[in-house]
C-alpha cells in the first residue's frame, strides 16, 4: 500500500493555534473528504441523504460524515455529528474539547468512553488527514493519503447528549494508535484505520471482542508534493506542482 504526502500552507497564523493543532498538541485534528455521495454510498453501502460537496479542511466542533448500524437493523446508516464526543451523561459541552480523539489503549476504562466503545462505534470516512512538523521556525502541514486519494474509513465511537433545552446532540470522535513508521516522524500517535473487510465487525454493537477490527495500516513508500496555498475550506490541498517519492523504513 502506499500513502501520500502532500505538504500544504493550509495553517492560518493563528487560527488553529487555538485547537492545538499547529504544535501538534492532538492527533488527526484535521482531515478531508472529496469523494461524491455516489461513490460513498457504494463503497459503505450505506443509505441517508448526504451532502454533496467537497471538503478539504474538516475541522473539530464541524459536522462530520459517519457511518453505523443501529441495534437490530442490518443495513448501514449515513448521519452527521459533530466532531468531538460530548458523553451523554456530561453536564455541559465543555468536555467536548478533550475528546476530539480517544487513545486505544485506554478507551475501555476511559469515563467518556467506556460505554461508546462497548455498543456505539462507528466509521468516519476520509480521503486524506493532517499532521504538522516542525521545520525551524516554520510549522509545516502535511496531508496523509491512503493509495492514491482512496476512501478509507477511521474508526470512530459516538454518543447522545441532550443539552438544557431538550435538543438531542449526537457527537463522534477518532481513535488513535501508535503510528506507523511514517506517521511517527510526525506525531507519537496515528488515527485507526478500519479495513473495509472489518466493517461489519466494528459497526456491530454486539460485538465484544472490537480489537479485531483495530489494525494499523501499514505503508511502504510515500510521495511528497507541493501544492496551492489557502487558509478557507475550500482550497485543493492535492494540487500538484511538483513530484517525489522516496522508500520508508
Amino acid at each position: 500500500m502506499i500513502i501520500q504526502s502532500f505538504v500544504a500552507s493550509v495553517c492560518a497564523e493563528g487560527e488553529w493555534d487555538r485547537f492545538g493543532i499547529c504544535d501538534n498538541k492532538l492527533v488527526c485534528n484535521r482531515y478531508r473528504l472529496t469523494h461524491t455521495k455516489q461513490y460513498l454510498a457504494e463503497r459503505f453501502e450505506a443509505w441517508d441523504e448526504i451532502e454533496e460537496r467537497p471538503r478539504y479542511n474538516i475541522a473539530p466542533t464541524q459536522p462530520v460524515l459517519t457511518v453505523r448500524k443501529e441495534q437490530g437493523k442490518k443495513s448501514r446508516k449515513f448521519t452527521t455529528m459533530r466532531w468531538e464526543l460530548i458523553p451523554s451523561w456530561a453536564k455541559d459541552m465543555s468536555i467536548a474539547t478533550r475528546t476530539l480523539n480517544a487513545r486505544s489503549k485506554t478507551v475501555t476504562t476511559t469515563p467518556a468512553f467506556r460505554q461508546s466503545i462497548q455498543t456505539k462505534r462507528c466509521l468516519i470516512p476520509a480521503d486524506g488527514f493532517y499532521e504538522w512538523q516542525k521545520m525551524g521556525s516554520v510549522k509545516q502541514p502535511y496531508c496523509f493519503e491512503v493509495g492514491e486519494g482512496e476512501l478509507f474509513a477511521f474508526a470512530g465511537l459516538w454518543d447522545q447528549w441532550k443539552n438544557p433545552e431538550g435538543q438531542i446532540i449526537e457527537s463522534c470522535t477518532i481513535l488513535t494508535t501508535t503510528p506507523n513508521s511514517l506517521v511517527a516522524d510526525m506525531h507519537d500517535r496515528m488515527p485507526v484505520i478500519v479495513p473495509p473487510d472489518k466493517y461489519d465487525l466494528w459497526l456491530e454493537p454486539y460485538v465484544r471482542d472490537f480489537t479485531l477490527c483495530l489494525v494499523v495500516v501499514s505503508f511502504g513508500s510515500i510521495l511528497l508534493a507541493t501544492v496551492s496555498s489557502s487558509n478557507n475550506g475550500n482550497f485543493r490541498c492535492s494540487l500538484h506542482y511538483s513530484l517525489a517519492a522516496y522508500p520508508v523504513a
